[in-house]
């Protein structure tokens, strides 16, 4: 439970979060004092920090050092004392041109995103791609050569997957043909769910028209759909590099290290992701707070972002060191969270 803070220990807080944000550093007494332009004595403000320390949000990282914030101080300055900036109209009208969708796929949408996201907060951006029951409108298979060929679906509300399959080798041509048409006959204004229970069950039914080629390629192609096609969650990861900006020795690339490896099997990312379901705006866990991030020293900036029915469908945000601007970069996530869910309706 957080301590219920007076006046006077709220300003010693942000002020010692604030120079931590900015340098990195401890800071003392005397330096407060100056910033409060003495209205508070160095004796009066050493009480004020010790009984901060007393309640677990601030620490002294050696003897006779200034005082950092906790995990815990860091949590409740941001959800209690920090003032949150406003983006201007310029930065508004980037983050809107960078994530439309016009003659893009929702991979490229999403991608472009968490760059930008990455670029703008100079820590690593990213996304869980949406679940989406949108209704198709159009699939076709392509031969990439000998053993391969691409399938691409396209849905009514003009979003566009590509996924590569394998092929039988001396597969003719005409067997990818046959299975565009028969897709084509059948999905159309179907979701995916739908189009895939309704070809397997023509399938059945007309084997027999069906040649055997033909046959293993629409079922490739409804094996592709189901392991991570249109209807799954996919984790999308950019600009990880920013995460070594404040490395400062050998211990903490390890634990960057460590952490770069965990985003490779991103399931505690996405555990944690999903808890933003049925959350409401910008989500933040610190440091300690999460089994992630708790060993590298960072945090994660979260907000989902919802369809046109007002169901959240998606996740966007940042990683980066536990002493991150928030105060700039939490609305730089809420708008561009609101931002895609705009379009990807």
């Amino acid at each position: 439970m957080a301590p219920d803070l007076n006046q006077r220990s709220r300003e010693v807080l942000r002020l010692v979060v604030e120079a931590y944000v900015e340098t990195g550093e401890p800071i003392g007494s005397r330096s407060l004092s100056r910033q409060l332009g003495m209205s508070l004595s160095p004796a009066t403000i050493r009480n004020v920090m010790a009984d901060l320390e007393d309640f677990g949000l601030l620490y002294a990282p050696h003897t006779s050092a200034g005082r950092m914030p906790t995990d815990a101080g860091l949590q409740l300055f941001v959800d209690g004392i920090l003032e949150i900036g406003n983006l201007t109209e310029t930065e508004r009208k980037n983050i809107e041109s960078q994530c439309a969708a016009t003659g893009r796929t929702l991979n490229q949408v999403l991608e472009e995103a968490s760059s930008l996201l990455s670029g703008l907060s100079h820590c690593a951006g990213l996304v869980v791609a949406p679940k989406r029951e949108a209704a198709l409108k159009h699939i076709e298979f392509v031969s990439l050569g000998p053993g391969r060929a691409l399938v691409v679906i396209v849905s009514q509300d003009g979003m566009v997957e590509n996924r590569v399959i394998d092929l039988p080798l001396g597969m003719p041509a005409s067997s990818l043909v046959e299975a565009t048409n028969f897709f084509s006959a059948h999905v159309a204004g179907r979701t995916l769910a739908e189009a895939q229970e309704h070809v397997r069950k023509k399938i059945a039914l007309e084997r027999a028209e069906l040649d055997e080629l033909t046959q293993s390629v629409v079922e490739a192609g409804l094996a592709t759909w189901s392991n991570g096609g249109v209807g799954q969650d996919f984790l999308i990861v950019r600009g990880q590099a920013n995460l070594l900006d404040d490395v400062t020795g050998m211990g903490d690339l390890e634990r960057i290290r460590a952490l770069f490896q965990k985003l490779e099997t991103n399931e505690a990312l996405l555990r944690m992701i999903e808890a933003t379901d049925g959350a409401e705006g910008v989500q933040i866990f610190i440091g300690a707070d999460n089994e992630l991030f708790s060993l590298a020293g960072c945090s994660v900036i979260i907000a989902p972002f919802s369809n046109s029915d007002e169901e959240i469908v998606g996740a966007i945000g940042v990683v980066g060191p536990a002493r991150m601007n928030y105060g700039r970069i939490i609305p730089m996530v809420d708008y561009t969270a609101k931002i895609v869910g705009r379009v990807i309706g």
